[in-house]
């Protein structure tokens, strides 16, 4: 029997008379998300297989993936149309930021408002106490920590959870890495799912905004040329700019005058922000009492923890990061997230516990 390790544990299931509570685990048709169902399983839970259902987009295989590996398991399967919740939190919000010339992060936004949401409202009309994903992510005492494969961690996506969701959730796989997973899936024949490729990109279909022609300037403000709107680009990118003498790269926006900030110094300082300022800031456990602590942090999923300091207002979800060095591509729009630093002297396997995020104004 495979073993969670210590990852079932952080959940506080003290006997196996819990064990055997029903839990609904959120299922992609993907490899990570049908490992946690094995996992579940093999633990002695009484696991019922979810496929929420998004967009007309979504894939009918990885439906039908979904549904073959619960008959595999002999798990039982549902769908669950979330469709019109999805657009409404998801898809429109990220058109609006977009027409703004933000950069948004949709399953930032998703996961608290449409996935989580919904797992918990067919949980309890199924009477079942626990929701679960393949997420790489760990719980201990209601507080939400990095995955011990830090190259797969994805608590950055989860930083607008609340404690209280928390403690119903389990996370099967954030003990575990990437190749442990795969190892598991491929032994236990898990269908096609093993030879699936690793998705990036959008889960839906990008909305297609109308042009907004507009001016690219140098910091100087000297007009270099023409963009066709400020939503088809982001801080730090260099793609898109048909500029003479470059390359070009993004370092910002001019909103009012809907003009384009480029330089092609290779080493601009204005390529780096050390304070940012953020709105929106959530705590996943409360606000902390202290108006300034010292933080791990990232602006963007796949960066690399930097030491920062948080200083919050006296009120509100307004907040400053300041960061020890400058951090690159720094975008408007997307989200930094917190981490409490690693004690001294604490277990290598214990990850930084996420206290929330804010986004980036």
């Amino acid at each position: 029997m495979y073993k969670i390790r210590p990852c079932l544990k952080m959940h506080n299931l003290k006997s196996m008379a819990e064990k055997k509570k029903k839990v609904i685990v959120g299922l992609s048709g993907g490899l990570d998300s049908a490992v946690a169902l094995l996992l579940l399983k093999k633990q002695g839970y009484q696991p019922i297989g979810l496929t929420l259902k998004f967009n007309s987009q979504q894939s009918r295989e990885s439906v039908n993936q979904a549904r073959k590996n619960c008959q595999k398991l002999k798990v039982p399967f549902k769908t669950l149309d979330c469709r019109q919740e999805f657009k409404k939190q998801v898809i429109d919000y990220f058109s609006k930021l977009l027409k703004q010339g933000k950069t948004p992060n949709p399953c930032i936004v998703c996961n608290p408002l449409v996935k989580f949401k919904a797992l918990f409202n067919f949980a309890s009309q199924q009477n079942c106490q626990y929701v679960a994903t393949g997420h790489y992510a760990r719980i201990k005492n209601g507080q939400l920590l990095r995955a011990k494969d830090e190259n797969k961690d994805q608590s950055y996506f989860l930083c607008l959870m609340r404690q209280n969701q928390l403690k119903r959730i389990i996370f099967p796989l954030g003990n575990l890495t990437k190749q442990e997973v795969y190892q598991i899936a491929k032994k236990e024949k898990l269908g096609s799912v093993i030879q699936q490729k690793e998705s990036q990109d959008l889960c839906f279909k990008l909305p297609k905004l109308a042009a907004n022609p507009g001016t690219i300037v140098d910091s100087q403000k000297n007009i270099l040329g023409r963009h066709q709107g400020l939503h088809e680009y982001t801080v730090g990118q260099r793609k898109g700019i048909k500029l003479s003498n470059g390359p070009w790269k993004v370092t910002g926006f001019d909103y009012k005058k809907n003009q384009l900030i480029v330089t092609n110094k290779k080493n601009d300082p204005l390529l780096s922000k050390k304070e940012i300022a953020l709105t929106r800031t959530h705590f996943i456990s409360g606000r902390p009492k202290q108006k300034s602590i010292k933080v791990k942090a990232k602006t963007r999923f796949n960066q690399p923890l930097a030491s920062a300091k948080l200083s919050l207002s006296s009120a509100g979800p307004a907040s400053r990061l300041i960061f020890d060095r400058p951090q690159k591509s720094v975008a408007p729009g997307q989200w930094a997230v917190f981490y409490l630093p690693r004690r001294s002297g604490a277990k290598t396997d214990d990850g930084e516990i996420c206290l929330g995020g804010g986004m980036i104004k």
